[in-house]
């Protein structure tokens, strides 16, 4: 869905070293056209040192409602709008750590406006340093981009749900995330995501997981301006690069049309690096319970059935051999 494009931060910072060492990682180079984007600012990296102090009215919450739906609001969502009127869904992710609320960034911030306190913030960065209530919070929140679109209406939903979260330390947030480059085969077990509205449940499945440079001015993947993809050329582009520069080629099938959910953190602490982790909504007929259900690339099909077929001679000439020499 096409929108107006502001200035907008790249990802949230790293909370923490994770205590390994630095991962050599070169950008391998693409003949692709490249769509054209809006300049955007050079993403903030870096946390404050002193968060400014937030006083909320006694009387904030008095403000907080939602908006009736034709399909009918969950009662989770109810609960949680009572709470924080940015809350736009819940991930959950197997295998992790990963099970929160998901505020939407509000966007630029005037100074004392309800809720969010005396200081002004620009768009994305409000929840890099804020809990739910509006206090302070060094591990913030997992918040999804303020230009995305993921209400009750599928067809207005955006191609890609965008959703930053800081790399702790301890796991939370988006710190688990990392086992997926510490550990490729962690990919095995780890496949699928849950994403929910306020209005309903969705799975995806993981595609393409990889460490790209994070900066505007040093690459022409500027992967955190790229949440409306409204034409084929834009949608081939963010996911052709995503695939090729996947740390683990997954098979996984992609295609126009396809709902994409790229979830964006830190790298090892390295300010210039940034992990995601990018999925696709499953199709009918797949089922987060069954891989076998996911519909993989005809290239990843045919050398699957390659491999089993030089697996099957391999063990017939072992048995030949054995039977020969008895």
């Amino acid at each position: 869905m096409s929108k107006s494009v502001k200035i907008i931060t790249a990802c949230a910072a790293c909370a923490a070293a994770v205590g390994l060492g630095a991962y050599v990682y070169s950008l391998r180079n693409t003949d692709e056209a490249v769509p054209t984007y809006s300049s955007v600012e050079e993403p903030q990296t870096t946390m404050p040192t002193e968060p400014p102090v937030v006083t909320l009215p006694d009387n904030w919450a008095d403000s907080i409602d939602y908006m009736p739906s034709s399909n009918g609001m969950t009662g989770r969502a109810k609960m949680m709008l009572q709470q924080n009127q940015d809350v736009i869904g819940w991930i959950k992710m197997p295998g992790t750590e990963i099970d929160y609320p998901v505020v939407l960034d509000p966007g630029d911030i005037p100074a004392n406006t309800p809720f969010y306190g005396e200081e002004s913030y620009i768009t994305n960065s409000y929840y890099l340093n804020h809990d739910l209530d509006g206090s302070i919070f060094r591990e913030g929140a997992l918040f999804m981009d303020f230009r995305n679109i993921f209400a009750d209406n599928e067809a207005e939903q955006s191609e890609n749900i965008m959703i930053y979260g800081h790399d702790m330390a301890n796991n939370n947030m988006f710190g688990s995330l990392r086992r997926f480059w510490q550990n490729y085969e962690h990919y095995n077990t780890n496949r699928f995501i849950e994403l929910s509205s306020n209005y309903r449940d969705y799975d995806y499945v993981i595609f393409a997981f990889l460490i790209t440079i994070g900066k505007y001015d040093e690459t022409d993947f500027v992967y955190w301006n790229m949440e409306e993809l409204d034409t084929q050329e834009q949608f081939d582009f963010y996911v052709n690069r995503c695939q090729s520069e996947s740390l683990v080629d997954t098979g996984v099938d992609v295609e126009y049309g396809d709902k994409l959910l790229t979830l964006s953190t830190c790298y090892n602490n390295i300010d210039k690096y940034k992990f995601i982790v990018v999925a696709r909504r499953l199709r009918e007929g797949e089922s987060a319970e069954d891989f076998s259900t996911i519909t993989m690339t005809e290239e990843y099909v045919k050398a699957q059935q390659e491999k089993e077929a030089e697996e099957k001679a391999k063990k017939e000439a072992e048995e030949k051999a054995e039977n020969a020499a008895e």
